[in-house]
C-alpha cells in the first residue's frame, strides 16, 4: 500500500514540475466601484477571483487594479459590508475595465459564490442545496468551537460532548457521513468517535460552504450526509501586508481567547501566518452548578505561504492543533448531588465532591484527554491554456491520548495515533460548446497505529481510491449538472492478542486471547448527480436534484472492542457489516425581493445498511454491563429520512430585518417495531427566529453597527431509538439570545470591531437531544438524568486589523 500512494505523490510532483513554466499573457484589469443611490465612490471594497486566488480593495476614490492576470473566463466576486454582493463571469482577454455599481442590503437573497461540481458557481444556479457562512457572521457568533459557531445554521445539528468538542450533523447524519474540507483536503482526525470533534482553528476560517446531501461528488465517498467546507481566508492583493489582533470572553465558562495574525503579498509571494490560544473552565448550568471535566484548552498554529502568478498558483500550508479536553464522567456524590472528582488519599485511589473552585480553575482535571493534530498540504493550480490542473498532496498526523488514572496522571491508557496521506488530481476542461467539464481522482492511504495499553480499535490500514467525471452546462435561465464517481476501499485490520495482564502477546504465546481477530475487506461503490436549476425571473428560482450515495463502514463500526472512556461505555464492533448505499432527492424553491425573501427546501433519502449503534441488554432486560460500563454494538437496518429547512426574511423597512428558519427531520428505521422504528440522534424540529435593526450605516466613526434579538425554539423530540433504552424523550424548549456590534471607522478604514453576545439570556436548564452527556448518571438527589448544557453567557469579542502597504 505504501508504494501505491508513494506513486500517486512521484507523479503529481512531476505534474507540478511540468505546468509551473507553463506560459501564459500577463493581463490587467481596472475599474471603480460606486454606490447605486448617489453615486459615491465605495472605499474597502473587495474584489476576489475565487478560481485564481487573487484579489484586491479599492482605494479612497473607489478604483481597484489588479496585475498579472491570465487570459481566462472566470469569476469575479465583488463583496462590501452592507450591500448586495455582485458575482459574474468576466473574460479577461476582452476586458480591461470593468466598473460595479453596488445596491444597499435588503431582503434579497445575497449572491455568493461557491464550490459547484464543475467550478466556482453562484449559489441560486446550483442545483443542490447549500448553506454558505460569511466570516461576518462568524465574527458575530459567540461559541466555543467552531462547529458550535454554525450550529444554526438550517438543517444542520451538533452532537456535543460538552462545550469543548462538538460533531456535526447535517440533516440528521453525522459521524463519518459528513466529510469536512479544510486547506482543500480532507480533514482526517478519527472522527468515527462521539467524543472527536474538528480539529481546526475557529481563527483560521473565513467563511464556510455547506453541501447537503450526496450530490458533491468530488470530495469522496463518505459524503453521504454533505461537505463542510471550511475556507481560509483570501490571499492579499499583491503589496499589501496585513496584521490582525483579535481576543474574546466568556462569562459562563471563563472562556478567553487571543489569535495573532500576519499575513502579506509582495510580488505574488504570499503568506499568511496564526497563532491561537483558547482556554476555558468548566462551564455552569442552574441545575449542576460547575460541571466539573467540561473545562478545555486549546492552542493552534497555522501558515501558509507560496507563490501566485499569472500562471497559478502554488501555496503550503502548515498546521499545528493541540486540544486538551476534560472527560466528563457525571458521577455525583449520594448525600449532596454534586460531581465527584479523583483524588489521591494516603497513596490510594478515593473519590471527593468536586468544589466551586475547582469549577473556576483552568488546571485539566483527571480525566482528560491530549488530542494533536498536524498537517501539510500543497494546493497547487496550474492555467493550461483555457483549463486548469489542481494537484493537492496533504499528510496529517493525528494524536488521541485518554489520561485517567489518578495514580498516574501522565501514563496514557488509549493512545491513537492515525497518519494520513491525501492526494486529489483533477483537471478542468476549457469551456466547449457552452459545457464544463471536469474530471479526476484521488482518495486517501491512512494507517493507525495503537500505542497505549488499552484498545478500544485494532490497528488497521486502509487505502482509498475514487475516479470522477463531472459536467454542467448553461442554458440561459437553466443550469444543470451532474457526474459520476466509482470509489474503491481496501481495510486491513491487525489482530492483537493479550495476556493476562493486559499486554499484547504473540498469538501462540501461553494464556494469549484474542482481543482483535485480524481482517480484511473490500468496499465499492458509485455515487452519482444530476440536477437542475431554473430562474423563472429575478425573483423566483427552483431548484431539483437527484443523488446517489456511498459509504463503506469504518474500523469502529466494524471491529471495535473495549471500554470508551470519553462516552462512558463499552463498544462492540461488527465486522459483518455491509456498506451503506442512499438514494436521495432534493427540491427546492425560492422568492427574493427587496421586502421579503422565502426559500424552502424539502429531501427525501433512503439509505439501505444504515449503521448505527445501540445499547445491550441482558436476559432480564437489565443494561448489559462490560467492565462495569453499558454495553454498545453496532447493526444496521434500511431507513427513510425525510425533511427540510425553510427561511423567511421580512425587510419592513431599510434598516429592519427579520429572519425566521426552520429545520425538519423525520428518521425511520424501516420494517420496525415502535421501539427501533426512528433512528437515533436524530435532531429535534428546530427554529429560530431573529429580529435585527441596523442603527447606523455609513458612519464616519461607527459603522455596520446593529442590535439583534433572538429566539431559538427546540420542539419536544419523542421519536426516538427507544429499544433497551438507548435514548429518552427531549423536551422542548426555548432560548433567548440577544448580540450588538459595530465597527470604529477612521478616515474610512475600519480600525476595530466590537462584539457583545448574550447567548440564554433567560438562564434556562435545558438539555439538547444531541447532547451525550444527557445520558450520563442520575443526580440521586434531584432525581434528574444526565447533565445540562451551558446556561446564561455573555461574551465579548474585539478584532483590530493593522494594514500595511
Amino acid at each position: 500500500m505504501k508504494t501505491k500512494y508513494i506513486i500517486i505523490i512521484f507523479f503529481l510532483s512531476m505534474g507540478a514540475s511540468l505546468f509551473a513554466e507553463t506560459p501564459t499573457d500577463k493581463l490587467s484589469l481596472r475599474g471603480k466601484v460606486t454606490d447605486e443611490i448617489n453615486g459615491s465612490a465605495l472605499m474597502g471594497v473587495n474584489i476576489y477571483f475565487p478560481e485564481l486566488k487573487k484579489g484586491t480593495v479599492t482605494d479612497d476614490k473607489g478604483h481597484y487594479f489588479i496585475t498579472d492576470l491570465p487570459a481566462v473566463t472566470t469569476t469575479v466576486q465583488v463583496s462590501y459590508v452592507g450591500h448586495q454582493t455582485i458575482a459574474q463571469a468576466v473574460n479577461l482577454k476582452t476586458t480591461g475595465n470593468l466598473d460595479f455599481v453596488l445596491k444597499e442590503s435588503d431582503a434579497r437573497i445575497n449572491e455568493v459564490v461557491i464550490t459547484a461540481l464543475t467550478g466556482n458557481a453562484l449559489i441560486k444556479r446550483t442545483p443542490s442545496p447549500i448553506s454558505y457562512v460569511s466570516g461576518k457572521e462568524l465574527e458575530g457568533r459567540s461559541a466555543t468551537n467552531i462547529i458550535d459557531a454554525i450550529a444554526k445554521q438550517p438543517g444542520i445539528s451538533q452532537i456535543t460532548t460538552g462545550s469543548s468538542i462538538s460533531k456535526p450533523v447535517i440533516r440528521g447524519l453525522g459521524y463519518n457521513r459528513v466529510v469536512v474540507v479544510n486547506d482543500g483536503i480532507r480533514q482526517e482526525g478519527q472522527q468515527w468517535g462521539d467524543e472527536h470533534g474538528i480539529e481546526i482553528d475557529p481563527h483560521t476560517v473565513y467563511s464556510v460552504e455547506i453541501l447537503k446531501g450526496p450530490a458533491s461528488l468530488m470530495y469522496g465517498s463518505d459524503a453521504m450526509a454533505g461537505v463542510i467546507n471550511f475556507q481560509s481566508d483570501p490571499i492579499l492583493p499583491q503589496g499589501m501586508m496585513k496584521a490582525n489582533v483579535a481576543t474574546e470572553y466568556q462569562t459562563n465558562n471563563g472562556l478567553f481567547n487571543y489569535s495573532l495574525n500576519y499575513a502579506g503579498n509582495k510580488s505574488g509571494f504570499v503568506w499568511n501566518w496564526r497563532y491561537s490560544d483558547k482556554m476555558a473552565h468548566t462551564y455552569q448550568n442552574r441545575y449542576d452548578g460547575y460541571v466539573y471535566g467540561s473545562g478545555f484548552r486549546e492552542r493552534a498554529v497555522s501558515g501558509l505561504f507560496g507563490l501566485s502568478r499569472s500562471w497559478g498558483y502554488s501555496h503550503l500550508t502548515l498546521d499545528y492543533y493541540h486540544l486538551t479536553p476534560g472527560i466528563v464522567e457525571g458521577e455525583r456524590d449520594e448525600a449532596t448531588g454534586k460531581f465527584l472528582k479523583p483524588v489521591v488519599i494516603d497513596g490510594e485511589e478515593d473519590e471527593a465532591v468536586a468544589t466551586d473552585k475547582d469549577g473556576r480553575s483552568y488546571a485539566h482535571p483527571m480525566p482528560y484527554q491530549q488530542i494533536y493534530h498536524y498537517k501539510a498540504a500543497l494546493n497547487n493550480n496550474f492555467i493550461i491554456g483555457e483549463g486548469n490542473l489542481r494537484a493537492i498532496v496533504g499528510y496529517q498526523q493525528n494524536r488521541r491520548q485518554e489520561f485517567e488514572d489518578i495514580l498516574t496522571p501522565d501514563n496514557y491508557g488509549l493512545y491513537f495515533q492515525l497518519h494520513t496521506v491525501n492526494y486529489d488530481l483533477r483537471y478542468t476542461f476549457p469551456e466547449m460548446g457552452g459545457y464544463k467539464l471536469v474530471t479526476g481522482v484521488n482518495g486517501m492511504y491512512q494507517k493507525s497505529l495503537n500505542k497505549g495499553s488499552e484498545f478500544l480499535i485494532p490497528a488497521y490500514h486502509l487505502f482509498d481510491a475514487g475516479v470522477f467525471v463531472l459536467a454542467s452546462r448553461n442554458f440561459d435561465k437553466m443550469d444543470i449538472s451532474g457526474g459520476i464517481r466509482f470509489d474503491h476501499r481496501s481495510n486491513h485490520s491487525e489482530a492483537l492478542y493479550l495476556n493476562a495482564g493486559e499486554e499484547p502477546v504473540d498469538r501462540n504465546a501461553e494464556g494469549a486471547e484474542e482481543k482483535f481477530p485480524g481482517f480484511s475487506r473490500q468496499f465499492q461503490g458509485v455515487s452519482g448527480s444530476l440536477g437542475f436549476t431554473y430562474q423563472f425571473s429575478d425573483a423566483w428560482h427552483t431548484k431539483l436534484n437527484l443523488s446517489k450515495g456511498f459509504r463503506a463502514p469504518n474500523i469502529s463500526e466494524l471491529a471495535s472492542n473495549g471500554v470508551h472512556e470519553g462516552t462512558i461505555r463499552y463498544e462492540k464492533g461488527n465486522s459483518d457489516l455491509k456498506a451503506e448505499n442512499s438514494w436521495q432527492a432534493d427540491w427546492g424553491i425560492g422568492y427574493s425581493s427587496s421586502f421579503l425573501s422565502i426559500e424552502l427546501s424539502l429531501f427525501a433519502n433512503r439509505i439501505d445498511n444504515y449503521i448505527f449503534s445501540h445499547k445491550i441488554t441482558d436476559d432480564k432486560g437489565n443494561d448489559l454491563l462490560t467492565e462495569g460500563y453499558r454495553t454498545y454494538q453496532f447493526v444496521s437496518g434500511d431507513a427513510r429520512i425525510l425533511g427540510g429547512e425553510a427561511s423567511i426574511d421580512i425587510h419592513p423597512v431599510e434598516r429592519l430585518h427579520f429572519q425566521n428558519t426552520f429545520s425538519y427531520v423525520n428518521s425511520v428505521q424501516l420494517n420496525q417495531s415502535d421501539s427501533t422504528k426512528y433512528l437515533p440522534y436524530t435532531p429535534a424540529p428546530k427554529g429560530i427566529s431573529e429580529l435585527r435593526y441596523d442603527l447606523i450605516r455609513h458612519g464616519k466613526i461607527l459603522n455596520n453597527t446593529y442590535i439583534s434579538l433572538e429566539l431559538e425554539y427546540n420542539l419536544r423530540q419523542d421519536h426516538i431509538y427507544s429499544a433497551f433504552n438507548t435514548e429518552t424523550v427531549t423536551p422542548a424548549y426555548v432560548l433567548l439570545n440577544a448580540a450588538f456590534g459595530t465597527d470604529f471607522m477612521c478616515k474610512g478604514r475600519t480600525v476595530a470591531s466590537l462584539y457583545f453576545t448574550a447567548d440564554n439570556l433567560t438562564d434556562r436548564a435545558y438539555q439538547n437531544h444531541l447532547s451525550r452527556l444527557k445520558y450520563a448518571d442520575e443526580n440521586p438527589v434531584t432525581g434528574r438524568t444526565g447533565v445540562y448544557n451551558m446556561g446564561r453567557n455573555f461574551g465579548v469579542k474585539l478584532i483590530v486589523p493593522l494594514v500595511f502597504k
